[in-house]
């Protein structure tokens, strides 16, 4: 297993490749290459049941955490050690069934496994999902290093190492099917879609149906302006006379924005901005949820979704990237994502739709909440990838 960012003690991406590397290690024997951060507990001692080879991450690499989400400054270093590494046990006689990079997921970066002989899967990988034009204008604050993202297209078809990794995978994982069409014009051998992550339980329904008060709607993700939050709140703005309070979580470069919209809206009294909480305290939140929205409409996976999912909320989302690859018309009303004048008036009606048939919000929060245990479990993750591993095993000479 490769995962250049690997930590349990994290959020994110490194988060995820933890998750995969532990319930793996319980069902194969794990080989895993990575690094770890200054002052986190090395994955050595994480995963005590991997055969951990690891390398401590560059000076200085923590000290700017979003540009380094986005840009993996240490990701060549990495790049390098780690095919020196399996072509030096390649050529010492050490064998392997299969190689398997699960992050980062972002398709700009190359694989230290791509082109050594070793059956190999890439992914789930998604990102490099531009924005739609119209929302241009509001993203105008967007740090030069996430603006970078719009070379990932152009990289896609000049890099010779990035076109290597994809070609020569013996299966790309994608988190939608929009990952399919950004890779139309490579090679590819086979291409399947799962999500990068998935909920580790879908709890006991909650009974919201003797409720009084308003409706409580909830939104979950870092405030930037690609997560819809602006959109949620110029909805309720437009729809004054529904009787609905929004409790939002979570902290980021929009939030001042965001806030002086509310003001300027007058809304200061129905939108409660609660920045960053622990994990405790979103599940309670989840819990006194009626309706889950989160309009992101430039989203590669959106875990906070299968999250509401498993608390039995309705979702309003945007049909674009993962969020609507992972629901269906029974738990979601799906939005498209034109303008923000067509987004907020969509979500307008997708709220006055919920917000004014409770029995309609608590039939679509008990069929997400069975979709999430049919399909959004770690345990269904893993039985897809068992099939995967065993059908490529099978097939290698």
């Amino acid at each position: 297993m490769i995962a250049p960012a690997c930590d349990g003690e994290d959020i994110g991406e490194a988060w995820v490749a933890f998750q995969w590397a532990k319930r793996l290690s319980t069902r194969y024997e794990v080989t895993l290459l990575t690094t770890y951060k200054r002052g986190h507990t090395p994955m050595t001692r994480q995963l005590p049941n991997v055969r951990v080879i690891e390398w401590q991450e560059p000076p200085g690499i923590g000290r700017f955490e979003r540009l380094n989400s986005l840009l993996q400054p240490g990701y060549l270093p990495f790049y390098v050690r780690a095919r020196r590494w399996i072509r030096r046990q390649l050529a010492a006689g050490e064998l392997f069934d299969l190689t398997h990079q699960v992050v980062p997921v972002a398709m700009r970066y190359p694989s230290p496994a791509a082109g050594l002989g070793i059956p190999f899967v890439i992914g789930p990988v998604g990102g490099s999902l531009d924005s739609p034009p119209a929302f241009a204008a509001e993203e105008g604050a967007t740090p030069w290093y996430q603006r970078l993202r719009g070379l990932d297209r152009w990289r896609m078809r000049s890099d010779p190492l990035l076109r290597r990794t994809y070609e020569s995978a013996d299966c790309v994982v994608g988190v939608a099917d929009y990952v399919r069409e950004f890779l139309s014009d490579l090679r590819i051998r086979r291409f399947e879609i799962l999500s990068e992550t998935a909920v580790e339980k879908v709890h006991d329904p909650v009974d919201r149906s003797g409720r009084v008060g308003p409706v409580r709607l909830l939104h979950v993700g870092r405030t930037v302006r690609t997560k819809g939050l602006r959109d949620v709140i110029r909805a309720i703005s437009s729809a004054r006379d529904l009787d609905v309070v929004l409790d939002v979580l979570g902290d980021g470069n929009d939030r001042g924005a965001c806030e002086e919209l509310i003001a300027e809206l007058g809304l200061g009294d129905r939108i409660t901005l609660h920045g960053s909480v622990p994990r405790e305290v979103v599940d309670e939140f989840y819990r006194r949820a009626d309706v889950f929205v989160f309009p992101s409409y430039r989203e590669p996976g959106g875990n906070v979704a299968l999250e509401a999912m498993s608390w039995g909320l309705p979702t309003i989302l945007c049909r674009r990237g993962g969020p609507g690859a992972n629901v269906d018309a029974s738990c979601a009303l799906l939005l498209e994502a034109e303008s923000p004048e067509q987004l907020a008036a969509d979500c307008a009606v997708a709220l006055r739709k919920l917000v004014g048939d409770p029995d309609l919000r608590n039939t679509m929060g008990e069929a997400g909440r069975q979709r999430a245990l049919a399909t959004h479990l770690w345990e269904h993750r893993l039985t897809r990838m068992d099939d995967l591993y065993g059908e490529l095993a099978a097939s290698s000479p």
